[in-house]
């Protein structure tokens, strides 16, 4: 943490709890030979490691390791293994190591192991990764890749609670479950109905004017929205969970695990549209206003447009008339 903190102006977190993983990997090899020194020391090289691995691995090497593994895992378990050579007091038949006296003897032997286990790890992955290569694949394809594997290999929307959508596409099933005549309706031809009257033309021309209201806000404030639109007579608004940002690109992260962040960031987002005639759209935006506002960036913003024409699918009523009634939009 203090690391970072010098380094880069501000503690980072992730590498902060990296680094704790990072000192118990690399006390592993020696915790049986080392004494409450050599175990303080090998923790802060361990600390700061972890931080210059992060670093090189993304930076210099450019490979993806999201959870900074490699670094904690394989330089630290390094680390720890030639520590053993340095800081050991000759304690559960250990030789000494370099600092208390024991020479190079036992950083030799620490080093050889070193290279046994490298050595076997290279040949063993390699002969194992050319085979998965050849049989199988190692890689998605580029569609898998921009879907995301969630969706292609265990069929779902995500993963992550978060980004999951909240509102679920109605399955087939679910569909019969609201509709059971569904399987009938399907194909079928549409039966007249007394009060449905011909549309005449879809761009209508009668007063009062048709106005189209998009919203994106925070999720958190959906509840004060819905009534306070509820309280101005407004009854039908689709909504939709989403994702987006606005000019700030998200929140403001210049610097994760040391690296800078330059790509934006998405953020949950709720969508609320309407279609108003009868209530004034001043009245929507200023209601939607009193509610939504903090005075903070992300507050959300408000879209309005004009509609030509609305047709209600069950009557064939349209414009005006379309928004009256039971209907929801």
């Amino acid at each position: 943490m203090i690391f970072t903190w010098v380094k880069d102006g501000k503690p980072d977190v992730s590498m902060s709890l990296n680094a704790s993983l990072a000192g118990l990997v690399a006390i592993t090899a020696p915790c049986d030979c080392t004494d409450a020194l050599g175990s303080i020391i090998i923790g802060a090289v361990s600390g700061i490691l972890v931080v210059v691995a992060v670093e090189f691995i993304d930076k210099k090497l450019h490979i993806d390791d999201p959870v900074g593994a490699c670094a904690v895992h394989m330089a630290n378990g390094i680390w720890g293994t030639f520590a053993v050579g340095l800081f050991s007091t000759g304690a559960d038949g250990v030789g000494k190591g370099l600092f208390y006296g024991g020479g190079f003897k036992q950083l030799g032997i620490q080093a050889l192991g070193f290279l046994a286990v490298a050595s076997w790890t290279v040949i063993t992955m390699l002969v194992v990764f050319t085979a998965i290569k050849k049989f199988h694949g190692l890689r998605v394809s580029e569609e898998e890749e921009i879907k995301g594997l969630d969706a292609t290999e265990h069929n779902l929307p995500s993963a992550y609670a978060d980004f999951m959508p909240a509102m679920a596409v109605a399955t087939s099933a679910s569909m019969k479950a609201v509709l059971p005549e569904a399987k009938e309706i399907v194909g079928a031809p549409i039966e007249p109905v007394e009060r449905a009257v011909p549309v005449e033309s879809y761009i209508t021309k009668n007063k009062p004017k048709l106005t189209k209201i998009v919203m994106v806000f925070s999720p958190a404030r959906f509840e004060a929205v819905k009534d306070a639109m509820n309280d101005i007579g407004v009854t039908g608004m689709t909504v939709t969970n989403v994702m987006g940002c606005g000019v700030q690109k998200g929140h403001n992260i210049k610097k994760y695990r040391g690296v800078e962040i330059e790509e934006m960031n998405l953020n949950p987002k709720m969508k609320l549209e309407m279609v108003v005639s009868a209530v004034p759209v001043s009245d929507v935006v200023e209601a939607a206003r009193r509610v939504l506002y903090t005075g903070n960036i992300g507050d959300g913003k408000i879209f309005i447009y004009e509609v030509d024409d609305v047709v209600k699918v069950r009557t064939g009523e349209h414009g005006y008339d379309a928004l009256q009634g039971e209907d929801d939009i």
